[in-house]
Order: C-alpha cells, then sequence, then structure tokens
C-alpha cells in the first residue's frame, strides 16, 4: 500500500506544461489525492476551464503514475470549486518572480479592473512599482504583458483568478 505523501511527492515531479519551472502541486492544480482498497485517485482542477495544458497535465500525471509502478489509479477533473491563484504556494510564486515573471498577489480576483483599476504589479527584475500594462494578454492567456518604467524591461504579470 502506497502513503498519500507518497504520491504527492510523485506528483511534484510533474511540472506545468506552460510555465515548467513550476508543478501542478504547487500550483494548487491537483486538489486531492485519495487512496483506497480500490486504488489511488488524483483530483484536478483547472487553472481556468478553458486551459490548454490540461490534457497534457492529465497525460503526465499518468505517466509518472506508471514510472512509479502506481497500480489502479484514476484522475478525475474537477471544475468547482474553480481553481484560483490563492491556491499557489509562496514557493510558486518565488519561483515566477526569478524566472521574470511577476506572480499574482494574494487576495484572488482582481476586480478592480472592470473598474478601470489596475494592482500595482511590482517588476520581478527590479522591484518598482513603475510599471504599465501594455496588454491584458502575454506569453499565455493566464498571463498579462508589463512593461516596467525603471528598467524598461518587459515581463509577464501572472493574473490573479
Amino acid at each position: 500500500m502506497v502513503s498519500s505523501d507518497h504520491i504527492w511527492s510523485i506528483l511534484a515531479e510533474v511540472s506545468d506544461p506552460e510555465i515548467p519551472v513550476l508543478n501542478v502541486v504547487e500550483m494548487g492544480i491537483v486538489r486531492e489525492v485519495l487512496i483506497s482498497d480500490a486504488g489511488v485517485e488524483v483530483t484536478i482542477t483547472p487553472t481556468y476551464s478553458g486551459c490548454p495544458a490540461m490534457k497534457t497535465i492529465e497525460t503526465d500525471i499518468a505517466e509518472v503514475l506508471d514510472e512509479y509502478g502506481i497500480p489502479n489509479y484514476t484522475i478525475s477533473t474537477v471544475l468547482s470549486p474553480a481553481w484560483t491563484t490563492d491556491w499557489m504556494t509562496d514557493e510558486a510564486r518565488e519561483k515566477l518572480r526569478l524566472e521574470g515573471i511577476a506572480p499574482p498577489q494574494k487576495g484572488s480576483a482582481d476586480k478592480g479592473l472592470l473598474m478601470g483599476r489596475l494592482r500595482d504589479v511590482k517588476c520581478p527584475r527590479c522591484g518598482s512599482t513603475e510599471t504599465r500594462m501594455i496588454s491584458q494578454f502575454g506569453s499565455t492567456a493566464c498571463k498579462s504583458l508589463y512593461q516596467c518604467a525603471s528598467c524598461a524591461e518587459p515581463f509577464d504579470y501572472f493574473k490573479c483568478i
């Protein structure tokens, strides 16, 4: 019989296909691991309902479970409650920053955008808050493109969802 901790450690080897520096556990995509006499059930939630990476994530999870010889597993996708950037670990946020991607601020979705107010986004390179959004869409749908006025570098900001 395998332990839940062992399965979680195996799942931490699965990278997010769109942000390979992060794994699916620290992203908060893996919601639950249940172990029963019937086997292992891994529950995942997409970062948003149209996330194109979910099939790849499911395949990668199956491959790593097979690689470790985990028998009788199922992978279930649930949409409710919806994933939020608040589920990301602090380690994931720091890894994003080190990769030049401004991490999402805590506090879930940014509804200020609806009112024409943008959050102060810190440049991941120099730390300045003198930044501006260039485009609502960055290198992936979950990121916006920003530019820093202090160091003039463009960077992605991981949107708060």
